[in-house]
């Protein structure tokens, strides 16, 4: 009897063994249980990325972009950044369209220069698939763009004029609320955005444009629409070495553009082959007039009638 009770002692125990063990096992899988959930927890509202051909992918309607971005030297930085890598690390985001039919399946929500540069370069595009609708991409397109510091004043006003122009927001003040961008910035902005394409074309490009000009071209455009358009047009058949700091002050200045030389800086005036006098004019529109040949009493008599004559009229 005292063998056997030992026996179901001993057993007893080993039972008691494997439910300790069983109850830690079980205390360990609900430990890595609430972990994995917690760590689900962090992904909420996360977005898949996939790669996408960007042949399907089309501009958005509020692109702001301007096809002269893609010539600049940091466009090709990117470009060499994204094929030395085998693709953009960083995703664009786009939206699916509702009707695609035979054209792009997916419109752009932000990072149209690095779906441009994977189009030229033949590589598929990391993206985010989202649902939105004109507005909350509106939204997040001008957010991202603004954090990343690389667009043109003018860039940037067309984006907004655009917004206003398809009614996304009732007005400007209202729009610059929701964005949060100052108004008077946004006026700006919108002001070089609605330049007449005239004066766009007086400049290399419209991407030379700068806030702090707005003011004087607003003056310009209200007072004296006809006389701008009309210096642009001046300005855009011969820009020759101009800088842009130069064109914008041809053409909010009448005063500027007339004392602008229209004859090129220095003229020589010949005779028989042999140059008789020279006139140099300088930055301030002041010519000097140089003679290279003896002149007689009466011709000196007759010159200085003419110059006399000259200023009489002026």
């Amino acid at each position: 009897m005292m063998a056997l009770a030992n026996d179901q002692r001993s057993e007893l125990l080993r039972e008691n063994d494997l439910l300790r063990g069983q109850a830690a096992r079980a205390a360990e899988l609900e430990g890595r249980l609430n972990d994995a959930v917690t760590e689900l927890h962090t992904w909420d509202g996360a977005k898949a990325t996939r790669l996408l051909d960007p042949r399907e992918i089309k501009r958005s309607d509020y692109a702001n972009r301007h096809e002269s971005s893609f010539r600049l030297e940091d466009f090709e930085d990117l470009k060499r950044e994204i094929k030395e890598a085998g693709g953009n690390i960083q995703p664009i985001k786009v939206r699916p369209i509702a009707s695609p039919g035979d054209g792009p399946k997916y419109e752009i929500v932000f990072g149209h220069r690095r779906h441009e540069a994977c189009l030229q370069l033949g590589l598929q595009v990391l993206a985010f698939v989202d649902n939105l609708d004109d507005r909350a991409l509106f939204e997040e397109m001008e957010r991202e763009n603004r954090e990343r510091a690389d667009l043109s004043a003018w860039e940037q006003g067309v984006m907004y004029a655009r917004a206003l122009d398809r009614c996304l927001y009732p007005s400007l003040r209202q729009m610059a609320s929701a964005i949060g961008v100052d108004p008077t910035n946004l006026s700006k902005a919108l002001v070089l955005a609605r330049l007449p394409q005239a004066v766009l074309q007086a400049f290399a490009s419209p991407l030379d444009l700068q806030f702090r000009w707005s003011t004087a071209f607003k003056a310009a455009v209200e007072s004296d629409p006809a006389g701008l358009e009309a210096r642009a047009a001046e300005i855009a058949a011969d820009r020759g070495t101009m800088s842009a700091k130069e064109i914008f002050a041809r053409l909010t200045s009448p005063q500027a553009a007339m004392r602008a030389p229209s004859h090129p800086s220095i003229q020589t005036f010949e005779k028989a082959g042999t140059t008789i006098a020279t006139m140099k004019v300088d930055g301030e529109a002041r010519p000097s007039i140089r003679i290279h040949v003896g002149l007689t009493a009466a011709r000196q008599l007759e010159l200085a009638r003419l110059l006399k004559q000259f200023v009489a009229e002026g």
